[in-house]
């Protein structure tokens, strides 16, 4: 998942971004308002954490405006306003769901499967392409019974073949998921993490699951031989 976290409380937004990272998820920042504008309608975002009490234009306003654009990434409000009036509000404004702080960092992991899930047809939590399984909550893979071993980041590129199997993903679709803008160095980093991935969850079953599409990307396929 790529997440865009819209919070002006640097400490908050560094901390959240801390906690998503060692989830394997990719994260921007936007500490106001009009910067998530641009940020959300220049990448597609898998979810944003969008935080009420912004400088400038505050999240309802900038959740009204996300939609109006034509922005859908799922929205989950962050805020300490809790009366119901304001959860109404932003509902209505165009946001998915809606967390009160303080909050558990558990609820909030939870709360953004669960979004992810939604923008992919309801999907169960745990993920099936063939015979490869993959639970996002307690990162873990599977070949048939044979649990796969995959870095954090390996498992984030997964993550986004298994989310749309079958389609052709580009290497830009791959890099706007999987990685955040602190990356630069992106000449061939899909690339090799596409042949990694393969050594491991491919190689040593005698699959072919990720396929190379001449002149278009990769595709994950149902049928593995």
């Amino acid at each position: 998942m790529r997440v865009l976290i819209v919070e002006d409380e640097a400490k908050m937004a560094g901390l959240i971004r801390k906690g998503l990272r060692q989830e394997g998820m990719a994260t921007d920042i936007a500490a106001k308002g009009e910067d998530a504008l641009w940020m959300a309608g220049s990448t597609e975002y898998d979810a944003i954490i969008l935080d009420l009490m912004l400088p400038g234009i505050d999240g309802f306003e900038v959740c009204r405006r996300l939609r109006n654009d034509g922005v859908w990434s799922p929205v989950l409000m962050l805020t300490a306003r809790d009366s119901v009036p304001d959860r109404v509000t932003g509902l209505d404004a165009g946001a998915d769901d809606y967390l009160i702080k303080p909050f558990s960092y558990a609820e909030l992991l939870a709360r953004l499967r669960a979004l992810a899930r939604r923008t992919i047809g309801e999907r169960a939590p745990e993920l099936r392409v063939g015979d490869l399984r993959m639970d996002p909550a307690k990162h873990r893979v599977w070949r048939g019974d044979t649990e796969i071993d995959l870095s954090s980041k390996e498992f984030a590129v997964l993550e986004v073949f298994m989310r749309r199997p079958g389609e052709v993903l580009t290497r830009f679709q791959l890099l706007e998921h999987a990685w955040d803008y602190e990356y630069e160095n992106r000449s061939n980093i899909v690339d090799s993490y596409v042949r990694l991935i393969r050594k491991k969850i491919d190689v040593p079953f005698g699959a072919n699951s990720i396929q190379t599409v001449r002149g278009a990307g990769y595709r994950l396929s149902e049928d593995a031989r």
